[in-house]
């Protein structure tokens, strides 16, 4: 028998000794596995482990790697120091441990916890762990929660980074301090705003003189930093500067919660209303004195202004460059709207830059948008929809029926299997007899159980296709005669949309509309 030990480092006992050791921990399930198996006379095919990793956190790299490995059936058996070493959440419990690997004919054992999906009446005991882990996570999680809002309350910084311009006080935990480098970048750049420079020759002024930005400065310096997403990631940019100038913490203020996450199962935030932010007032020494940082505000105030009205907005986060990536910022000329790629106004050759006036764009829009309504509309499409329509409802509800049936077929072998094993105990049948029934029942039932897991694939993706044309319907008949775009039409109807640069050949500029449906 093959055997794949799994190890995971828990939050409440970690003790590395250093960044690149295993932990004390980790060291010491290694051990008690391996002996384990040794015991078992079982050849360990491979030892997982992921070290300072949480029992909820699916991105694991050792822990998918073993997934990979075993529904390429390259072990017989995951072996765990507990159930919950493999996973605190019961949905991947009910996943893997009682749906694919039994599929994949692997047996899961955790030793403490005495979890084995080979002994009769055990799955029980497993849900029962499961439901225990997934209660410890909720529970875990509100307790953090609780115990970050109360720091953030008292003016601790919490973050994994320090802002710019500020270090992490090593002498006092969740305290800033001034780093005297990066503040006068700062002062300047608040400095350059209040004599009149706009965001954009703010950016084009450092990049000029090689500045790097935050992120490359901190990468420089050694110290944390958030890995950049996009191309000419060392470069001010427009937002950078933006930011600054809005941001409290340079006067001394601590401003935190402004994300928080959606559930405790995921990493993925989400933005907190303005209103709920927490903000302690005089925690750090200021880098920007309170008289220049009133008058930039004031300044942000009268520039903002003309943009207040109008069509400018609607593309707002949702317009980006072709060739960088970027999103393309709001500007204003002689009374009229444009999108402009602004990594091609912040440096030399960053970029080719793309260009475009609001209105150009909201009619490009508004005439995709009308051609795929017209292709829609036309009479014969309109008669094929509802016939796909149809045929998609007639394919759904067969689907349904035959996952039931698939279900109710891989019980009833279920019990056939119990059946003929309280038959061998009685003496009705041999052994030999029994393995045979055992093994053809054992067959049939994965095999209808993997025939009900095709089966509703192709169910979910049905479904999808018809919350498709379902959503396509209520948008003809929502934007039927629309002749004009607000910021709320875009949020719903667009993902996002890439704009290049206009063909001195055929004078168009290439655009690209991701829709939402």
């Amino acid at each position: 028998m093959k055997v794949a030990i799994y190890c995971r480092l828990s939050e409440e006992d970690k003790n590395k000794q250093s960044e690149t050791d295993d932990s004390e921990s980790i060291q010491n399930q290694k051990s008690m596995l391996i002996q384990y198996a040794i015991e078992r006379q079982w050849s360990i095919y491979n030892i997982y482990s992921d070290d300072d990793y949480t029992g909820a956190d699916r991105s694991r790299p050792a822990f998918n790697q073993l997934l990979a490995d075993a529904e390429k059936r390259k072990f017989d058996i995951v072996l765990c120091k507990t159930q919950s070493r493999f996973t605190r959440e019961l949905e991947l419990v009910e996943k893997y441990i009682h749906h694919f690997f039994p599929l994949w004919h692997i047996r899961f054992i955790s030793i403490v916890d005495n979890a084995d999906t080979e002994i009769k009446g055990n799955k029980k005991a497993r849900q029962i762990n499961g439901l225990i882990n997934e209660w410890y996570l909720e529970d875990m999680s509100e307790n953090i929660k609780s115990v970050l809002t109360n720091k953030r309350k008292n003016g601790v910084h919490i973050g994994a980074f320090a802002l710019y311009g500020y270090q992490k006080d090593p002498n006092q935990k969740g305290h800033l301090i001034i780093d005297e480098e990066a503040a006068q970048i700062v002062r300047e750049v608040f400095t350059l705003f209040s004599q009149g420079y706009g965001k954009t020759a703010i950016a084009r002024i450092l990049n000029d003189r090689g500045m790097p930005n935050p992120t490359e400065y901190k990468r420089l310096k050694n110290l944390r930093y958030q890995q950049p997403k996009t191309k000419n990631s060392t470069l001010w940019k427009y937002f950078a500067i933006s930011n600054m100038l809005t941001n409290e913490i340079y006067i001394g203020n601590m401003v935190q919660g402004k994300y928080g996450s959606i559930s405790y199962k995921t990493k993925e935030n989400k933005p907190i209303p303005k209103e709920q932010w927490i903000k302690v007032s005089c925690t750090h020494e200021p880098i920007i004195d309170r008289e220049l940082w009133d008058n930039v505000q004031e300044l942000i105030k009268e520039k903002a202004k003309p943009f207040s009205v109008g069509t400018i907005g609607i593309f707002a986060k949702k317009a980006k460059c072709m060739y960088c990536d970027y999103v393309m910022r709001s500007t204003k000329s002689h009374d009229r709207y444009y999108l402009k790629c602004e990594t091609k106004h912040v440096a030399n050759e960053a970029c080719i830059g793309s260009f475009i006036s609001v209105a150009e764009l909201e009619r490009a829009v508004i005439a995709e948008l009308k051609s795929m309504i017209t292709e829609y509309l036309d009479k014969d499409e309109l008669e094929q929809q509802v016939s796909i329509t149809n045929n998609l409802n007639e394919k759904r509800e067969k689907l349904k029926a035959e996952v039931t049936t698939f279900q109710r077929k891989a019980s009833e072998y279920a019990k056939g299997i119990q059946d003929v094993y309280l038959d061998k105990s009685k003496g009705i049948i041999t052994e030999s007899e029994f393995l045979q029934f055992y093994q053809n029942f054992c067959k049939e039932k994965e095999r209808l159980e993997m025939q009900a897991s095709k089966t509703r694939d192709k169910l979910e993706i049905i479904e999808r296709k018809m919350q498709s044309a379902d959503s396509r319907r209520q948008i003809i008949e929502e934007y039927l005669d629309i002749t004009k775009l607000n910021r709320e039409m875009t949020v719903k109807l667009i993902d996002f949309i890439r704009v290049g640069k206009r063909s001195p050949e055929t004078k168009q500029i290439p655009i690209e509309i991701h829709w939402n449906f």
